[in-house]
């Protein structure tokens, strides 16, 4: 699609790879480079959209991988429909996190890991990076042992199952054709539409459901119990708001050309998929709770074959069999998305060539390092003796560790005015994501001590919870006081006229970022906190491995 007129001259960018430049090459349409046209019909409007829909499509589809099948399964096998309601609870967290990356991808051109490194050091830089490395490869891990107990389920080989995976995968990433990658990602994200015959199926009582998902509640278990409810709701929570959808969603902005000027059409893109994914997540935990009630296996999850075996027994092959294609399709998603998001970050830190537009031979370090993690993957699940088990405990463990620091430096990078001018976030965004921070902090210390030390109690659990909100609510009630007194001068009014057209300057034009006095205290309890609840972490893991070993 191309509307007149044309932008004459374009101003100077921080686009670090010039692949970033250029026609918008969807799946489903074009808009060629400067087309500012307007769109005062629907018809132009929703060519416009079908040209940019994908990154919000493909990141929420993304979000309901091998670890969310796994996750929404135990809720629902071991809980009925006692926790659909943390999934409405996710709602405006999920959108807001997502949205404010469409805006730091479509305004700066630049990637999510390479902003942190400009503009608070590079200690945080490599820190975003490391992390986000570690935690991604062992979440790629997780998403071929969905892929290898799909195949295991319908009786494919194991290692010419998940060879061929990895493959795919990689080979339509590596075509230098951006457009066909989108589209293997949409047919990808049709047949991620198995779960709603799988949910007709199964037809789980719909009242229900209903009141699962808008009635909060909690099941009913004896007092030893209640850790293992709270633990999973962290869980869901994990699963729900991963590092990596922030990471991969602006890097694929970048790269499939986003402008400001389109960031209304990617913010309709973004609650497509949000749709999806919460309907896919309320699919699953129903479909697992319908199948299991009254049956001896309800409150006994074992793995997602289990579910599949369930499936059969008490349901019939058919669902069975499209809970296991759902499944493997699900985890290709979820290993090229998150490969992705990694080798984004990599290459895009190290002033690499770094775009699905560039053939393997023009962005050699990008590809080895999307290729590396997948192979990798797939070799470690088909390792004998390998304890995948442990892999997905650790990823759950580590991620988190890590939530509270990705949303933190997001929330810093939207209000920074350097980067984000008048797309900068408003009052409301600033105040809710204060608020997540605070429970994904809290959230944070309460799965890390249930890794490092397993037999917490639900009462401990709870009295972390409470501990932790009075002090939150002491910490913000202290910072307010303090800047009341401080009599520091408000910041001027953001003036949001010409939003269409404000692009952010390159990163060594920019004035200086970095942290206020105040905030760099707060940054350095953070990082101390990072490490000593990292190292445990780890710590942990690596026990549990050379026991197992011995």
């Amino acid at each position: 699609m191309s509307l007149m007129p044309k932008i004459p001259t374009e101003p100077a960018t921080a686009v670090l790879d010039q692949a970033h430049l250029g026609d918008i090459r969807g799946a489903f349409g074009t808009i060629a480079k400067g087309d500012i046209a307007p769109r005062r019909t629907w018809k132009t409007r929703l060519v416009t959209l079908a040209a940019i829909v994908g990154p919000g499509l493909i990141v929420m589809t993304g979000d309901n991988d091998a670890g969310a099948f796994s996750t929404y399964s135990q809720a629902g096998q071991n809980y009925g429909y006692s926790l659909l309601w943390t999934l409405l609870l996710m709602l405006p967290v999920l959108y807001v996190n997502q949205e404010m990356v469409i805006r730091l991808g479509a305004v700066t051109g630049v990637g999510h890991a390479r902003l942190i490194l400009e503009r608070f050091g590079k200690f945080w830089g490599a820190f975003s990076v490391i992390d986000l490395f570690l935690l991604n490869a062992l979440t790629i891990v997780s998403e071929f042992i969905g892929i290898n107990l799909g195949l295991q389920y319908l009786g494919v080989p194991k290692i010419a199952g998940v060879f061929i995976a990895a493959c795919v995968i990689i080979g339509v990433a590596s075509t230098g054709d951006f457009r066909k990658f989108e589209r293997f990602a949409m047919c990808l994200i049709a047949f991620s539409f198995l779960l709603v015959p799988l949910f007709v199926l199964v037809h789980p009582p719909l009242g229900a459901v209903a009141n699962g998902f808008f009635v909060p509640q909690m099941p009913h278990v004896p007092s030893d119990g209640l850790a293992a409810v709270l633990l999973l709701v962290i869980g869901i929570i994990g699963t729900t708001l991963a590092p990596w959808q922030l990471f991969f969603q602006q890097s694929y902005v970048v790269d499939k050309r986003i402008t400001p000027r389109f960031i209304r059409y990617s913010r309709v893109d973004l609650a497509i998929g949000f749709i999806i994914v919460i309907g896919g997540a309320i699919a699953l935990m129903a479909a697992a709770a319908a199948i299991f009630a009254h049956h001896p296996e309800f409150g006994n999850f074992t793995d997602d074959l289990g579910v599949a075996d369930g499936l059969q027994k008490y349901v019939g092959r058919v669902p069975a069999v499209v809970f296991a294609l759902a499944l493997i399709d699900a985890s290709i998603i979820g290993a090229s998305a998150v490969s992705l998001s990694t080798a984004y970050a990599i290459s895009d830190v190290f002033k690499f060539n770094h775009s699905l537009h560039r053939k393997p031979g023009e962005a050699k370090f990008f590809y080895v390092v999307y290729g590396a993690l997948l192979f990798g993957a797939a070799a470690l699940v088909l390792t004998p003796g390998m304890p995948l088990g442990l892999i997905t405990n650790a990823v759950q463990g580590l991620a988190g560790v890590l939530l509270p620091s990705a949303t933190v430096f997001l929330l810093l990078l939207c209000n920074d005015r350097a980067v984000l001018g008048p797309w900068v976030n408003g009052r409301f965004i600033n105040l809710l994501t204060g608020v997540v921070i605070a429970v994904l902090l809290l959230l944070s210390v309460i799965l890390t001590a249930a890794v490092v030390y397993p037999a917490i109690t639900g009462t401990q659990i709870i009295a972390i919870l409470g501990g932790g909100s009075i002090l939150a609510v002491i910490i913000a009630l202290v910072m307010f006081v303090m800047r009341r007194m401080s009599g520091a001068a408000k910041a001027p009014p953001v003036d949001r006229s010409g939003q269409d057209d404000w692009r952010m300057s390159p990163l060594h034009k920019l004035a200086p970022g970095g942290f206020t006095p105040a905030m760099r205290v707060w940054m350095m309890a953070l990082r101390g906190y990072l490490f000593l609840a990292g190292g445990l972490v780890v710590a942990r893991i690596i026990e549990l491995a050379l026991t197992g070993a011995s």
